[in-house]
């Protein structure tokens, strides 16, 4: 991994955004299903918000920004895809207005890895 990478992902480790800080808060320490998240996570040439590696999915944030950058969005899901993850996106807006939400749907895509459905 370049020299250059490890730099970048270890910055945006230290600047994260509120929203970023808020669902580290909910997925940090195995609080969710027992399952590790590591953040800022370099996959190919991208680095991941968040990942969980024994389930193989990444949580990506998009901020305002991301409205004008659909089709680098599709590509660096698509990209990451191809390295075996499967892919949430969710709104900052999204983290900080409605975590309860945030965490079902991230709920919901682990009970499907594992192959069994959440209780309700």
């Amino acid at each position: 991994m370049p020299d250059a990478r490890i730099a970048n992902a270890r910055r945006l480790r230290r600047d994260m955004t509120d929203a970023e800080r808020k669902l580290w808060s909910i997925v940090r320490n195995r609080q969710l299903e027992g399952y590790k998240f590591r953040r800022q996570v370099p996959i190919d040439r991208y680095i991941a918000d968040f990942v969980c590696m024994e389930a193989r999915i990444v949580i990506e944030l998009d901020g305002g920004g991301h409205m004008d950058r659909q089709a680098y969005d599709t590509e660096r899901t698509e990209v990451i895809e191809r390295c075996g993850y499967l892919v949430l996106r969710f709104t900052n807006r999204a983290v900080l207005g409605e975590p309860d939400g945030v965490v079902l749907a991230i709920l919901e895509s682990l009970a499907i890895v594992r192959g069994k459905a959440i209780d309700e």
